[in-house]
């Protein structure tokens, strides 16, 4: 095992003690381009984690809409992720390290963290570590980790799962782990909601909508996605990402995760009874969001299943950071797609029915491949 050669960068909004992001600092670095710009240099070969989209700053109807969401489902938000705390310290106890998938796994690891640290008095060491489609997960900061916490068992947690491409780069990035370094980790991806059927460690198989999942890095401690560009990135450096200080005034990091921490102690009990009822179920996986990805690529003529994007987390994220084609909409009267609907108008894209989905929705990318003049 090599040396410890990289520090983790002082990013971020969150109190240290809530989290370490073991990613390099790039703030001074322009990477973010503009969606139309970043889309087609994306859909011409570069791979999306060598850039950052510009961070789309809501209107206030939408930010209204994000507290009113908030306070509709902060109970169920704490629920789910008392259920996955539950589990993680049934399984692994006082030897659990948290780490998660930034950004959209930070948050959730925060919350399991502070959950187990009410219930239980036991704080856990929680990391943030980058993974990327095709590329894998930062090894350098696993091998930080490990060396560390010699002790520790490794548990990755993220916010969902969409089709499941996270879930499957995580299980190839740690069997190729394996054969690097000869340590053996748990592939077993933690999430609050898991509608793709990807994981058997999850707080609901709803596909509903988690709050965080409305806004960028407003409600992810300010960090941007991560980034892994041989220009700035050594072979020896954490995976990079950008800390947005000049956003402060409208960040809602910390606001969110205090908020869900003060139902805790009301679902204790309900949190504590699911998790041991699904010790006794036999959980299976299938990734069945991918029959959905595959009839939806052959139906609309898709060329690639990159370019769909199911779920309500999923879905936001393509309104908020790609080039929307289509929205796909199971039950437009949802409650957990109000923000979807508002997002679409707004942009101009084409909502249409679609009721034999298993998502409650689901974002087709517009290929941009060919139009630019």
């Amino acid at each position: 095992m090599s040396m410890i050669t990289n520090k983790p960068a002082k990013i971020g909004s969150y109190q240290e003690a809530d989290v370490l992001f073991l990613l390099k600092d790039l703030s001074d670095v322009k990477l973010e381009d503009t969606t139309d710009n970043r889309e087609l240099r994306v859909q011409s070969g570069q791979h999306y984690s060598e850039s950052l989209p510009i961070e789309y700053q809501p209107p206030k109807e939408y930010v209204d809409l994000f507290w009113q969401t908030l306070m509709e489902y902060k109970q169920k938000v704490a629920l789910c992720v008392g259920i996955v705390a539950e589990q993680i310290y049934q399984m692994k106890g006082d030897k659990a390290i948290l780490v998660s998938l930034a950004r959209a796994g930070t948050p959730v690891g925060i919350l399991i963290n502070r959950y187990i640290k009410l219930r239980y008095q036991v704080s856990l060491p929680h990391y943030s570590v980058s993974i990327i489609r095709d590329r894998g997960i930062d090894e350098n900061a696993i091998q930080y980790i490990t060396a560390k916490h010699p002790d520790g068992v490794l548990q990755f947690v993220d916010g969902w799962t969409g089709k499941g491409a996270i879930s499957l780069e995580l299980t190839k990035a740690c069997r190729d782990y394996r054969k690097r370094y000869g340590v053996e980790l748990d592939d077993t991806l933690a999430v609050i909601a898991d509608p793709g059927y990807c994981t058997t460690l999850f707080g609901t198989r709803e596909d509903f909508l988690i709050p965080s999942a409305c806004l960028n890095s407003t409600v992810s401690g300010l960090v941007s996605r991560t980034v892994l560009n041989d220009k700035y990135i050594g072979a020896d450096d954490f995976h990079g990402a950008k800390y947005y200080r000049e956003l402060l005034a409208d960040d809602v990091s910390n606001d969110y995760i205090d908020l869900i921490e003060n139902e805790f102690t009301a679902i204790f009990t309900k949190a504590a009874d699911l998790a041991s009822q699904k010790k006794q179920e036999e959980i299976e996986t299938g990734f069945l969001g991918m029959e959905d990805v595959k009839k939806i690529q052959a139906e609309f003529e898709i060329e690639s299943t990159n370019y769909i994007k199911p779920g309500v987390g999923e879905t936001t994220r393509v309104l908020l950071r790609r080039i929307p084609w289509k929205i796909l909409m199971r039950d437009i009267e949802s409650p957990y797609v109000k923000h979807i609907l508002m997002l679409a108008e707004e942009k101009g894209v084409e909502v249409i029915p679609y009721p034999n989905l298993n998502y409650l929705c689901c974002g087709l990318i517009k290929s941009v491949k060919g139009l630019q003049s």
